[in-house]
């Protein structure tokens, strides 16, 4: 039968082939002492399996509490870990259940982080992937051989339906490729859901009936199942293109039910990122993260961005940028949402780190702030990108464009 093989880096004050096994029989047939019925032919079939062990080094410190070493040394080990695909079949609660699960509270780790899934070639048939990625998001916005530009409605909420509509005819008239609701906003006192996409809609409408140009709105559809798929459905029959979905919040299942409609692109939010892999031996690496939301249909991924205003280092964006680009199966890319602290300046670094275009590059103030007005700063990250590709340096394209000469003023540093 197939396998599914995931990837740990641990550390443990145990041999770490030792922790390895108890992690192996934890999460499939065994459990702290044996039991009758777990038979020889029954561990054959659904047991997992210990694959490879890598020792790394020891330290003197746990990363996390855990069991005390004895001889005051905790291993680390990177340690690959297999399991039939009978034990779960096509079900990713369970899969993750038993990837992750019970496993970060077992006695034997001092730390443990799920690096990497390797999953076998049915999931690629039994799974559709992303119904839009990164070609599907071009041709909604008819935006080619450039990042697509956006920014995010701010302040992220108070703001009334008719003062974001405002916000977005100034955006739109500004050239904007994509706008999304904060994730704080979904639907709020003074700005019913239905009521602010009506009047997003208009204007973003009356601008492609005049222009040719239609932006393209991830609106936050956010909630209990119900009424997302309420929320999806008014979009859809409003003329959106696009459904932002705060993936951690509403989880695995939801958030396929709502990519499994297939109409509009799915922008994933990973809000709550921060307390799943902030500590290096904690949690879920990105490489094994994007690959369940691409299994589960999103189209649009956060990845953080370079010298952002967070705690993640610029290694790790670009590793992130690097696998939402990195095919699985023959699915869709994911398109990578580079945003935090962004503006024009960081495409130089970005690019050189990358060469990629196919990202959404998001700047907030790096717009709405330019001293030439909103505008001038979309025009001023598309001539960053474009000068970026075309090899000039940051300080060349201060003196080759007037606009971004202007961003560097406000927003450059020393």
């Amino acid at each position: 039968m197939e396998r599914i093989t995931a990837t740990y880096f641990i550390e443990t004050p145990y041999a770490p082939e030792q922790a390895a096994q108890v992690l192996a029989g934890e999460q499939s047939s065994g459990t702290f002492v044996a039991v009758p019925g777990e038979t020889a032919e029954l561990k054959q079939r659904f047991a997992a399996r210990v694959e490879d062990v890598e020792h790394l080094g020891t330290v003197d410190t746990p990363a996390i509490p855990g069991a005390e070493s004895k001889t005051g040394q905790y291993h680390r080990a990177m340690v690959k870990v297999s399991w039939s695909i009978e034990n779960f079949g096509y079900n990713l609660p369970v899969m993750v259940s038993t990837l992750q699960g019970n496993l970060y509270e077992i006695t034997q780790f001092t730390g443990l982080k799920l690096m990497d899934i390797q999953l076998p070639a049915s999931f690629g048939e039994h799974y559709k992937g992303p119904r839009f990625g990164i070609d599907g998001c071009r041709q909604l916005t008819n935006v080619y051989d450039r990042p697509l530009i956006g920014t995010i409605i701010k302040p992220s909420i108070g703001l009334s339906v008719q003062q974001t509509a405002d916000i977005v005819a100034t955006l739109a008239e500004a050239g904007i490729d994509f706008i999304k609701d904060d994730e704080l906003l979904s639907s709020a006192a003074n700005s019913n859901f239905n009521d602010r996409v009506d009047a997003v809609m208009k204007v973003i409408n009356a601008h492609a009936d005049k222009t040719g140009k239609k932006v393209m709105f991830a609106f936050n559809i956010s909630g209990e199942v119900d009424e997302m798929m309420q929320r999806y459905d008014k979009v859809l029959n409003s003329g959106g293109t696009c459904a932002m979905v705060s993936i951690n919040s509403v989880g695995l299942s939801a958030t396929k039910k709502i990519a499994d409609r297939g109409q509009l692109a799915i922008h994933a939010h990973r809000n709550g990122w921060g307390m799943m892999t902030r500590h290096p031996l904690l949690g879920i690496d990105f490489r094994a993260y994007q690959k369940l939301w691409r299994l589960v249909g999103v189209d649009q991924l956060h990845v953080n961005g370079i010298q952002n205003k967070f705690w993640e280092s610029d290694d790790s964006v670009v590793s992130s940028i690097e696998a939402c680009l990195t095919p699985v199966f023959n699915h869709k890319k994911v398109l990578p949402v580079v945003s935090s602290g962004q503006w024009g300046g960081q495409a130089f670094e970005t690019y050189r780190r990358t060469r990629t275009v196919d990202l959404l590059y998001m700047a907030g103030g790096g717009i709405m702030a330019h001293p030439m007005g909103a505008a001038s700063g979309v025009a001023a990250l598309q001539q960053a990108w474009q000068a970026a590709v075309d090899g000039l340096t940051l300080e060349e394209a201060a003196k080759e464009y007037p606009e971004f000469r202007k961003s560097v003023e406000k927003f450059g540093k020393p």
